[in-house]
This record gives C-alpha cells, sequence and structure tokens, in this order.
C-alpha cells in the first residue's frame, strides 16, 4: 500500500540527486531516509553509517537466492 504525502520542494529536489547517484526515485530516495532515520533513532548507539550499511545489506540478502548444498 503506499500513501500520498506532502513534502517540501527543497527536500524532494534534494532527494532528486541523491536519487539519481544511487539509482533510485525520488520517492525511493525519500523512503530510504525514512527507513535510516527511523533505524537510528531506534538504535541511537550505532552511527548513521553504520545503520546504513546494515539496511544495505539486509536489502540484498533479502533479494538473493540461498544457496542449497547437494
Amino acid at each position: 500500500m503506499s500513501v500520498a504525502i506532502r513534502i517540501d520542494d527543497k527536500l524532494y529536489e534534494q532527494a532528486q540527486l541523491y536519487a539519481a547517484a544511487e539509482s533510485r526515485t525520488a520517492p525511493l530516495q525519500v523512503m530510504y531516509w525514512a527507513k535510516v532515520g527511523k533505524a537510528a533513532l531506534d538504535n541511537p548507539d550505532l552511527p548513521v553509517q553504520f545503520v546504513c550499511e546494515l539496511l544495505t545489506a539486509n536489502e540484498r540478502r533479502e533479494a538473493s537466492e540461498p544457496f542449497e548444498f547437494e
């Protein structure tokens, strides 16, 4: 489910710039920032960069298929 929200024009323009560098759309960039911010607030003892790396690793893990031994 998706919901339309209003954000500041300047924030959207910044999201477009970052999104282009990360091969995302601007709405996906804002969603990523929201996830990072929420995770950082939930884990104040962790550095933000570490939170970003954990989220990235988790996304890659979900996109990969498990390896099965024969």
